[in-house]
């Protein structure tokens, strides 16, 4: 999906024939689902983890592209703002220990970039949200030089037309104007790929949806943006305005935004989440490659869906359908919602709990929905980025039962053993199930996220320092703390 490209204008006629291309890949995707034995295969986990690079003061360092091209490594990437990585997981199947796997990736990674990021006195942490941000961090001098980040940005900011808006409220509420997008780059994420055959992806995708908000309430890592203390998740309101090219008029009617937890329940399968994406959203980056799905078909390739892949990579869904040619074709979930941090191990339970969740659930999602109605979850979403464990979930009373508001702390503690179910069911030992569930039942006990500690850190500092040293002390003890993989439920504070 971060595929470069070699324009940033498009014309008429090519935005015509990119829209006939949409209509080409759908159809050859209804085709392949079609083909038996399509997408057959071992599940499983892959993960892309963003990170900042810091310099020796905890400020953004924009070294990107030359710390990607020191470290050499095919699975980095570059990301939106200069001072941002990627780091592309490589993928594991679930019955060879995929957690532990994820987690020591990942330590090994974080190990080799700060070793790199040194030659220029940089350091890399994995975060929401780096908690030192100035707004002279942002503006078009901090794009990455790539001409697929240059067309974005403008494509958005002519949709937009005028600054965009950014109000988010809180203890210090935060509202501000940008002329571009780069304050989406403020937010680091932590995105799982989870293979899932097409037979089972409808009632996967609408289990993963349910999961989303519970996991997302015990995951915060992300409370402050330009020292103003906000949400559990500030990432999730941040990154849905700062590329909001929508002009709000309550006599009109507008797409729906282009962040966003999603449209309604899957009813059918994958295909009906492709075709809403293409005809709901405006293509943004209409390029077309040298080959047709047909031609790729007639010459007896499975199709790349260039372009679908493309505009799919335009619409930010929390939750997102993907396609791969790879390995006779296949179909992911990219589970978009889960932030940077705070460490290796904790980004590996949240892994663990999210999967797990969807897991358990998904026998029961049938007789779930009907007492959930699609706007349910998405408060739920919006609720648990805004007040992490004390955030009160609409959830049903058992797998028929009629929902009720519970704290997201309570619900978690008793799917506890759901998820543990889940993850049993798709082949995780228990030994690995055991451990990185554990790590979330002790955040359950001791009531603390990132998010919490975070909050916690900065309200002592700032009985000492000025907010600023506070932000910068609370930032060097992150980062040793990161660095040292342990467990956020056991940070002191």
């Amino acid at each position: 999906m971060g595929i470069e490209i070699d324009q940033v204008d498009f014309s008429a006629a090519e935005l015509r024939r990119y829209r006939e291309r949409l209509e080409e890949n759908l159809a050859a995707l209804e085709g392949l689902l079609q083909r038996p034995g399509f997408g057959v295969g071992p599940g499983s986990f892959g993960a892309e983890l963003e990170m900042y690079i810091v310099d020796r003061q905890g400020y953004p360092l924009p070294v990107n592209r030359e710390v990607l091209d020191a470290a050499a490594d095919p699975h980095l990437t570059l990301e939106l703002n200069r001072y941002n990585l990627e780091f592309n997981l490589p993928h594991c199947r679930v019955d060879a220990q995929p957690l532990l796997h994820t987690e020591r990736s990942i330590v090994a990674m974080l190990e080799h970039l700060d070793g790199v990021a040194a030659q220029w006195d940089g350091r890399i942490v994995p975060i929401g949200i780096l908690p030192t941000l100035r707004e002279s961090d942002f503006g078009m001098s901090c794009v990455t030089d790539r001409r697929r980040y240059h067309a974005l940005t403008r494509q958005l900011i002519q949709r937009r037309g005028g600054n965009f808006e950014v109000q988010i409220n809180g203890e210090d509420p935060l509202s501000l104007e940008m002329k571009d997008i780069t304050l989406e780059g403020a937010n680091t994420s932590f995105q799982l790929h989870y293979r899932v055959a097409p037979e089972a992806y409808a009632d996967t995708f609408n289990a993963v949806q349910l999961a989303t908000p519970l996991a997302l309430a015990v995951a915060g890592n992300s409370p402050t943006l330009f020292g103003h203390r906000l949400w559990h998740e500030t990432r999730v309101p941040l990154f849905k305005q700062s590329i909001d090219t929508r002009k709000f008029d309550i006599y009109r009617c507008s797409e729906p935004p282009r962040v966003g937890f999603g449209l309604g329940w899957v009813r059918h399968g994958v295909l009906e989440l492709f075709r809403e994406v293409v005809r709901v959203y405006e293509p943004l980056l209409p390029v077309c490659a040298a080959h047709s799905p047909e031609q790729q078909i007639a010459g007896g390739e499975l199709p790349t869906l260039a372009e679908l892949c493309l505009h799919q990579s335009t619409v930010w869904s929390w939750n997102r359908p993907v396609y791969d040619a790879a390995e006779g074709g296949h179909l992911r979930i990219e589970m978009r919602a889960l932030p940077a941090g705070p460490t290796a191990v904790d980004m590996a339970a949240n892994a663990a709990l999210l999967v797990g969740l969807a897991e358990g659930l998904r026998p029961h999602v049938e007789m779930m929905l009907p007492a959930m109605p699609f706007q349910y979850a998405q408060y739920n979403f919006y609720r648990a980025a805004q007040h992490g464990l004390q955030a009160q979930l609409v959830w049903p009373e058992g797998p028929s039962g009629r929902a009720r508001e519970r704290s997201a702390g309570e619900l978690l503690q008793e799917l506890l053993p759901l998820a543990a179910r889940g993850l049993g069911s798709i082949g995780l030992e228990a030994g690995e199930i055991d451990h990185y569930l554990g790590i979330i039942d002790e955040r359950l006990a001791r009531g603390q996220t990132g998010a919490v500690w975070q909050r916690l850190m900065l309200e002592k500092l700032s009985g000492k320092y000025p907010l600023e040293k506070a932000l910068h002390e609370m930032l060097e003890r992150f980062i040793a703390f990161s660095k040292d993989n342990l467990p956020v439920a056991r940070w002191p504070v």
